[in-house]
């Protein structure tokens, strides 16, 4: 199946799987949506993700983190889409709801929260928006 937006793919996928209160969601591998789990992971927003091999082709198996029965991920949300991409330098990138939440961004030095982009010094595109 060509999907043309692999990142919108793997939210929906968590959003849904989280309104259905299910413990886990696979979603087909790629090395980008790896660095994104890295990142929910490091966050506290997911419990963890691993590789799996299902019929030949390889999917990340995430397991979803929830807080007295209600999800941990309240809202999530792309920001760059295929038809809109959507850059910002660390100085015009604001804190997601005060600071509760976070932006992920794919930067030169790779993909990153917005908190490791500010002490790296350095902005990209802003991926999603995580709380």
């Amino acid at each position: 199946m060509q999907l043309n937006d692999p990142i919108g793919d793997l939210i929906t996928r968590i959003r849904n799987a989280q309104m259905r209160g299910k413990s886990t969601v696979t979603s087909p591998s790629s090395r980008l949506r790896a660095h994104v789990l890295d990142v929910l992971v490091e966050e506290g927003f997911v419990r963890s993700y691993g590789e799996i091999d299902k019929n030949g082709k390889k999917e990340l198996e995430i397991q979803l983190k929830y807080a007295e029965g209600s999800p941990v991920i309240t809202e999530i949300a792309r920001v760059s889409k295929p038809g809109r991409r959507v850059y910002s330098s660390i100085k015009d990138l604001g804190l997601v709801r005060n600071g509760l939440g976070v932006s992920i961004l794919s930067t030169s030095k790779g993909v990153m929260s917005d908190a490791a982009a500010r002490t790296a010094n350095v902005g990209g595109e802003v991926l999603c928006r995580v709380y």
